[in-house]
């Protein structure tokens, strides 16, 4: 926990500086392909996936070691060969698990907030799943079972497998040759976030392409079908937690309004986006069917509210990184002092992504927050030990949690003021 922590605190800085280098290119080159509410959405998004991560909010039914445990034949010591085959050995697991993830429903909810954009750059990359609870999917680790490769190694290599999955996620990039042929490349994974009929379910290969050519999911990028990005049931938010569950709480619905017990049981292993006949005629859901025709989601933003994003997604920021830096001390203060830190960043992250929503709720999540906020630091006498670092610090907090909710609350009142008058305009 304490070690993905220091990870992830070197390792955020740089992603932030490439998104945000990613945005400066495009403006410069007159392509500008990150949006700034959607990138602050994908950044959010990022933050709950890491925060979930380090409080360690999920379970594996079967554990790498027990797998080698019980069926190596050979156990392979720690040389360089092993971390080669071990990083082979998850990225051919990262395929089948991510391609299982596109075919069922039950699934689906697990990888659908990494599609939710309806851009694609290097933000969106961050869109990643808290939902994902248990983790079915070590049994793909069999081959590296079998060869007894140690689980140090796995734990070494896959933080290394996942980062080196970002670079692809930009427009800016275009063929690369015979590259192409051997590594996942920026044009092949456009044709994977693309809802095109030509270009749906293809290219699940997370490092290596040979998986989707050997498999048959391989499909290259065509110059006359340009990809249109996200997901054929947008999600039409930028609030993360929502996107997370969107799509299980649509299978709950159905599974109770299905008329038969047999759609009630099927419904979670039918193909993704499958729906009783019954209750998808009564209960329709809105579904992109051409993909060059619908409005992108894209609620309007104020100079003012763009600003606040920025000075939240900021503040959020800090916290966790403070977080990451001090996760033994804080863990140090009591049994539940990180899982309560853990609900202010969430809560802080759903205030901020209501508010860039237009939701009017936004003032009662961000008043939740900061008065969550301001019950730890008095309960605590402190900011989980930040004053005996940096006092001044502590003064500054408190000065937050009191303003932020009146700026939110002020935001949320012109909001609606706009959207009266954009109401009377239409009429």
């Amino acid at each position: 926990m304490e070690t993905y922590g220091k990870i992830l605190l070197m390792a955020m800085p740089v992603f932030l500086v490439l998104v945000l280098f990613e945005k400066w290119y495009g403006w410069r080159k007159g392509n500008d392909t990150v949006q700034t509410m959607d990138m602050i959405s994908s950044l959010t998004s990022g933050i709950t996936n890491v925060t979930k991560d380090v409080l360690g909010l999920s379970i594996a039914i079967i554990s790498y070691q027990w797998l080698v445990n019980k069926v190596a034949l050979v156990h392979i010591e720690s040389i360089v060969w092993v971390y080669i085959i071990a990083f082979i050995a998850l990225d051919f697991m990262g395929y089948w698990a991510h391609r299982l993830n596109h075919v069922y429903n039950i699934f689906w909810n697990n990888h659908l907030v990494h599609h939710s954009s309806e851009e694609f750059n290097l933000a969106c990359a961050l869109r990643q799943s808290i939902s994902e609870i248990v983790k079915l999917f070590v049994i793909f680790l069999l081959p590296a079972a079998l060869l007894g490769i140690p689980a140090k190694v796995i734990a070494i290599v896959a933080p290394i497998q996942l980062f080196a999955q970002f670079w692809y996620h930009t427009r800016h990039i275009g063929k690369m040759g015979w590259l192409e042929k051997v590594i996942v490349t920026p044009s092949h994974h456009r044709v994977h976030h693309a809802i095109n009929k030509e270009y749906l379910d293809k290219n699940f290969a997370q490092i290596f392409i040979v998986w989707d050519k050997w498999f048959g999911t391989y499909q290259e990028e065509l110059a006359n079908v340009p990809p249109v990005y996200g997901i054929t049931r947008p999600v039409r938010t930028w609030n993360p937690v929502k996107i997370n569950f969107q799509h299980i709480w649509l299978l709950v619905q159905d599974a109770w309004r299905a008329r038969y017990w047999k759609d009630k049981l099927r419904i979670w292993f039918m193909p993704t986006g499958w729906r009783p006949a019954d209750v998808a005629e009564k209960y329709p859901v809105f579904k992109i069917e051409d993909p060059y025709h619908f409005e992108k989601y894209n609620p309007p933003a104020s100079a003012w509210l763009k600003a606040w994003s920025w000075f939240q997604l900021s503040a959020i920021l800090f916290f966790i990184s403070y977080f990451f830096a001090s996760i033994a001390a804080i863990n140090q203060l009591n049994n539940a002092a990180i899982y309560l830190y853990g609900l202010f960043i969430f809560l802080s992250v759903y205030a901020l992504t209501e508010l860039m929503d237009r939701n009017p709720m936004a003032v009662f999540w961000e008043l939740l927050k900061n008065s969550f906020g301001i019950y730890l630091f008095i309960s605590q006498g402190d900011w989980f030990g930040i004053g005996r670092q940096w006092p001044f610090t502590t003064y500054i907090i408190l000065v937050y949690l009191g303003v932020s909710t009146f700026i939110t609350g002020w935001l949320a009142f012109k909001n609606k003021q706009e959207d009266r008058l954009r109401v009377q305009l239409a009429v």
